[in-house]
């Protein structure tokens, strides 16, 4: 079946040198940008992370520090990625709680804004979990009836995710979404708008530190403010903004604490 595609939409896989979203570093990428006339532009590279790859993250993914020594840094490819990115929507497997904040992480890190907040983000682990609930070797196995043999390989991951993604939607078209409650949350569609409204977060960052409310409001999601609006703990508590600013939270954590704060103080002029 073939995606109805309003926008370009990339798949994009990552390796990196761990799992920690604020200090870990890309070592590969894979990026599949499916073009609305059906034709596909494959881009992937590998990143010298300017640090050690831990031999546990190595022994994964392949990739180890002699692999990835002479490659460019992040800084230097990051212009091109965000050219080949420009205008496209973003899927991939389990992006919404990993590959989308560190590829984020990784832009303001070198001072550039990739801004995804116009962007479609479909997740095809979530679509999975909903309906099948496994891996995405197993999704590759029963959507697609194939082996995924070079697992976690960046461009394997990211062929296998494409082809899975459009075995669920010809699987599942106009079948209802249920949540753990039972309760209906949408309907599988061949619509990127649709898929995106299905398996998008409530998170207002991505590292989820802050979370939206059932009436629309940011609150944190973490610690001794837990549940409570952010706007409440900053007219009660301002060094608590201080406090996160200095603390080990992604940038982009910090930057929607600092649009929140700004937004409440123009309110109240």
């Amino acid at each position: 079946m073939k995606l109805h595609l309003k926008n370009p939409l990339a798949f994009f896989d990552l390796e990196t040198t761990g799992t920690n979203i604020v200090n870990d570093r890309i070592v590969e990428y894979s990026f599949l940008k499916v073009m609305p006339n059906g034709e596909i532009i494959r881009n992937t590279g590998r990143v010298n992370p300017e640090r050690k790859i831990p031999k546990e993250s190595s022994m994964i993914h392949g990739i180890y520090d002699e692999d990835v020594k002479d490659e460019p840094t992040f800084k230097q490819v990051a212009k091109s990625l965000i050219q080949f990115l420009e205008g496209a929507d973003l899927a991939g497997f389990n992006i919404l709680k990993f590959d989308v904040p560190v590829l984020v992480e990784e832009f303001l890190r070198v001072e550039m804004d990739f801004d995804v907040s116009q962007r479609k983000m479909v997740d095809a682990q979530k679509i999975f979990f909903m309906m099948e609930k496994r891996t995405l070797s197993a999704a590759y196995k029963f959507y697609c009836g194939k082996d995924l043999t070079d697992a976690h390989s960046a461009e394997a991951d990211t062929q296998a995710t494409y082809e899975v993604l459009e075995s669920q939607i010809e699987r599942y078209l106009d079948q209802p979404v249920l949540d753990m409650m039972g309760k209906k949350v949408g309907t599988i569609v061949n619509d990127m708008g649709k898929l995106h409204d299905i398996t998008s977060s409530n998170t207002v960052d991505f590292a989820g530190r802050l979370v939206y409310n059932h009436q629309g409001e940011e609150i944190f999601n973490f610690g001794k403010h837990k549940g409570t609006r952010v706007t409440e703990v900053f007219q009660k508590e301002p060094a608590y903004y201080d406090w996160m600013m200095r603390g080990d939270f992604p940038r982009d954590t910090k930057r929607k604490l600092t649009e929140i704060k700004l937004r409440s103080f123009n309110m109240r002029r």
